[in-house]
């Protein structure tokens, strides 16, 4: 399986500001001495010791995350945030031009559809896309924000093959990849899905305010989430702010890290960023999830969600 991340961000998309980059520029010129900039390799150095949130981005597009199972021809998408935009124009440039696109959406809320109007494949009369959710009337969700006064251009101008799928039941995709489903505490609901190939198991688990429920020990739970791979999961709070907004429905980065331990799950990746902390903040979040992880002994790599990573299993 080869996993990316296209958009990682919570709520609404949250681009970069010019006063952030003027502070990163400020702070780098700080840090820099005359030994930095006497050579390229010394620039090269110099700038290879920046911490990431002051050189790079975490990104600012909303939750968008692509799995390739090895057939060059079709693609997994999770949600159309506004990262699906990226996936789009990358796909344009891809050789070979992916025919086949299996879209799951965890939820209809609009920073999870948002770029689903914008991402081209599905104006293109070559490609085939199938949307997936356990949600009934799915058709009429994702058409309703596509309908003025909300936007121009109706869903029915999309001229790639299109089919609607109501989940009720492990799908199991060509190749013998296997996508399950599973409700989770969101307002309004939300699904979290696992995909297992046989040899490895996903888990896509954002918009999730995890609960004692989560944790305990039933056939459907342990079924869903023991031993997965890799799960990214909702870590959009701090611990401070998970409990200020008790019942928004995302989670704290020591819930998830919690989570992931007690379902031996091997790695975790925090996602859904808040959309109010900036780059620094997030890494923030990073740092304590590792502390945290190390500190109770959960032997739990945990690597943040940035867009444009990818991860192999």
């Amino acid at each position: 399986m080869r996993i990316r991340f296209w958009g990682v961000r919570g709520s609404l998309p949250s681009p970069v500001v010019p006063m952030q980059i003027q502070d990163n520029i400020r702070a780098i010129l700080e840090q820099a001495t005359p030994k930095d900039i006497e050579s390229s390799e010394a620039i090269e150095r110099f700038l290879a010791g920046l911490p990431p949130w002051l050189f790079g981005t975490v990104g600012g597009n909303t939750s968008c995350v692509s799995l390739d199972w090895g057939d060059s021809e079709r693609l997994i998408l999770f949600d159309a945030g506004s990262g699906i935009r990226e996936l789009g124009l990358a796909a344009e440039r891809s050789q070979p031009q992916i025919a086949s696109y299996h879209i799951f959406f965890s939820h209809f809320h609009w920073d999870h559809i948002m770029g689903l109007p914008f991402f081209n494949p599905a104006y293109n009369p070559q490609a085939d896309i199938t949307f997936y959710s356990p949600q009934p009337n799915l058709e009429a969700i994702l058409a309703e924000q596509m309908k003025a006064p909300y936007f121009p251009v109706a869903m029915n101008t999309m001229s790639a093959g299109k089919t609607y799928r109501t989940l009720t039941e492990p799908l199991i995709l060509p190749g013998g990849v296997t996508v399950s489903y599973k409700r989770m505490k969101h307002p309004g609901g939300s699904y979290s899905y696992r995909v297992d190939d046989g040899t490895h198991r996903f888990i896509y688990a954002t918009d999730v305010e995890l609960s004692a429920e989560d944790f305990l020990e039933t056939k459907e739970n342990i079924s869903f989430f023991k031993d997965a791979d890799v799960a990214v999961i909702d870590s959009q709070y701090t611990l401070q702010d998970a409990i200020e907004k008790y019942n928004w429905g995302h989670s704290s980065f020591r819930a998830a890290a919690d989570f992931a331990a007690h379902w031996g799950i091997k790695q975790l990746v925090i996602f859904h960023h808040e959309p109010t902390y900036n780059d620094r903040e997030v890494y923030g979040i990073l740092q304590s999830a590792r502390w945290y992880a190390e500190q109770m002994q959960f032997n739990l790599p945990v690597t943040l969600a940035t867009e444009g990573l990818e991860m192999i299993l």
